[in-house]
């Protein structure tokens, strides 16, 4: 998958919402390689204004992402019907889930609700071996950072 961040005025924009499904129907075979990203705090602010954005994109088979999740407003109860396919756990938590406990288990309890609401994880700021061997016995689906690998050009990523 490719990830793309959508800032949180485009999300309230039905004109960009119809501009991108518009180029998806042109090019469908796109869509499924496609996961959007919302921060936390730009989906809980335009609520409404998110879903529809995310539905409309995943009836075209987008996949979506609550990005920098743990840092904005927090409610595990809107997760339980907010269409994502991932959270990405914020980098704040992770980098220090070695010598943190508190960060160690925010990590922990928002992989386990997560799953319970049938999203995937992504831990951010995965910055070495020794951090994402413990996401991986926390059982976190994905890492993020430099311990995986560093940026790389969209050219070189996708093809």
């Amino acid at each position: 998958l490719c990830h793309v961040n959508v800032s949180g005025q485009s999300i309230t924009q039905p004109s960009f919402r119809e501009f991108v499904a518009g180029l998806l129907r042109q090019h469908p075979a796109i869509a499924t390689r496609l996961c959007f990203e919302i921060t936390e705090t730009a989906a809980i602010a335009s609520y409404s204004q998110a879903n529809r954005f995310i539905n409309a994109l995943k009836e075209l088979g987008c996949k979506f992402a609550l990005d920098d999740f743990g840092t904005g407003l927090s409610s595990f109860g809107y997760l339980k019907h907010f269409p994502v396919d991932f959270l990405k756990i914020d980098g704040s938590f992770v980098k220090e889930i070695l010598h943190g406990p508190i960060d160690r288990e925010m990590v922990r309890s928002i992989n386990e609700i997560g799953h319970l609401t049938g999203k995937r994880t992504i831990a951010e700021f995965a910055e070495n071996e020794e951090i994402i061997t413990m996401l991986r016995g926390m059982g976190i689906d994905y890492a993020q950072g430099y311990g995986v690998s560093e940026p790389k050009r969209v050219t070189r990523a996708v093809a």
